[in-house]
């Protein structure tokens, strides 16, 4: 305190708590928002096999919304960055994904499928960041960790029940039912998100911080090379998780198809359901590990799980165990699920480009995900599945190699955490 009994002028300023209304409103929106998400994905190829489309026209549609996923995660970051209002953004976006599903349950015809594919894909570009945002700036960089957590864990149970409910609404109303549910989410996600007092979140923390910058240099400009050089190494070993990781569980299913036909389909349901319920077990307390550990052993754990991983599917001939091998898959979701996030947060803290750069990993991610059923494709046909795996596995272990030899701590100081 100064002689007269003030504060000085560079005392740590104390940390904003959220309302209780606030943070409640974010858990249920993001669990929503799950929701809405799972309509998609593998519904889409079924669905659209039930209105006789060809398989070469479902994969034409898959391909383009993959490909607007792909080049759309960098512009979505830069403009979640750009906006005054981060709720209002995901709201669009919510509503968009919502009339996409629409879409395709009215007019399954090429050109409206076509049309929803891409709105689907461009408003998820921009909805990942605006969570990301929303959560920074109403938490702080001081809690963020522990609020990606939660946001991790409702996440998870939105994606597990939703795939039941809606495999259950296929089942025994149509698969049409399932994109009219998907719509009608929309409408408690949205209920959720008005929850959120706009008030609390604070625009500034939402990107990252205050850039000493000019608003619109580009990301270069405003990162140190230390900066940079972290930004990109952490890039390359997302990038190689995921191609080591994305072919995994498809390849394990036409294994287990051909191994047991019959319990093939409960299998892969069982291998879904199983990472989920870890990542909603865990994931509150590797957010709270992450403040007190740091980053980089949380990171190695998620990482060295997928190799382990690739081996054993390899090797064990067993389904049964296989399903529980996916524990494995449980653990690195859940690590990377919060420590990804995390590590840009850290990276880009007093930028104000937080969500272009995690557009910049989503891109990262998109790449070797997109690489992954190829090599793993390929590998097969030619060596066979169990060369597959450990091919994978390899993969797994250089990405491991590349975070433990180059990746650096990037948690900040308790005092930096303040100011």
């Amino acid at each position: 305190m100064t002689p007269d009994g003030g504060e000085p002028a560079n005392a740590p300023k104390p940390l904003a708590t959220p309302s209780r209304g606030s943070l409640r409103g974010l858990d249920w929106f993001v669990f929503f928002v799950a929701d809405v998400q799972t309509g998609f994905g593998p519904f889409i190829a079924v669905y659209l096999t039930t209105q006789a489309w060809t398989q070469g026209d479902i994969g034409l549609i898959l391909s383009v919304g993959g490909l607007v996923a792909l080049m759309g995660q960098m512009p979505g970051g830069a403009i979640v960055d750009a906006a005054r209002s981060e709720k209002l953004v995901a709201g669009l976006a919510v509503a968009a994904i919502g009339m996409s599903a629409l879409a395709y349950a009215a007019w399954p015809a090429f050109p409206a499928v076509l049309a929803a594919a891409v709105l689907h894909s461009g408003a998820s570009c921009v909805l990942g960041p605006c969570i990301g945002a929303i959560s920074l700036g109403l938490v702080g960089h001081g809690r963020i960790s522990e609020r990606l957590g939660r946001n991790a864990r409702f996440a998870s149970i939105g994606n597990g029940l939703a795939a039941a409910a809606m495999g259950a609404c296929g089942y025994f109303l149509s698969n049409r039912a399932v994109f009219i549910v998907t719509a009608l989410l929309v409408g408690p996600a949205l209920l959720a998100l008005s929850h959120l007092r706009a008030s609390e979140i604070d625009p500034k923390k939402a990107h990252g911080g205050e850039p000493e910058l000019t608003h619109h240099v580009p990301i270069a400009s405003l990162l140190s090379s230390e900066r940079r050089r972290t930004l990109m190494i952490f890039a390359a070993c997302m990038m190689m998780f995921h191609l080591a990781n994305a072919a995994m569980l498809p390849l394990m299913g036409g294994v287990l198809t051909m191994r047991s036909s019959e319990w093939a389909p409960v299998m892969i349901a069982a291998c879904i359901v199983v990472p989920q319920l870890m990542v909603a077990l865990i994931s509150p307390w590797v957010g709270r590990r992450a403040q007190q550990w740091g980053r980089r052993p949380l990171l190695l754990i998620g990482f060295a799980a997928l190799p382990v991983r690739g081996v054993l599917f390899a090797i064990v001939p067993d389904p049964n165990f296989l399903v529980a091998v996916q524990l494995l898959d449980g653990i690195s979701a859940a690590m990377l699920g919060v420590m990804g996030p995390l590590i840009v947060a850290d990276i880009t803290r007093d930028t104000g480009r937080f969500n272009l750069a995690q557009g910049i990993m989503g891109t990262a991610i998109g790449i070797g995900a997109s690489i992954s059923t190829t090599f793993a494709g390929q590998m097969t046909d030619h060596f066979g599945s169990m060369a597959a795996f450990l091919g994978l596995a390899g993969v797994a272990a250089a990405g491991l190699t590349l975070v433990w030899a180059l990746m650096p701590e990037t948690r900040p100081t308790e005092n930096d955490l303040r100011q």
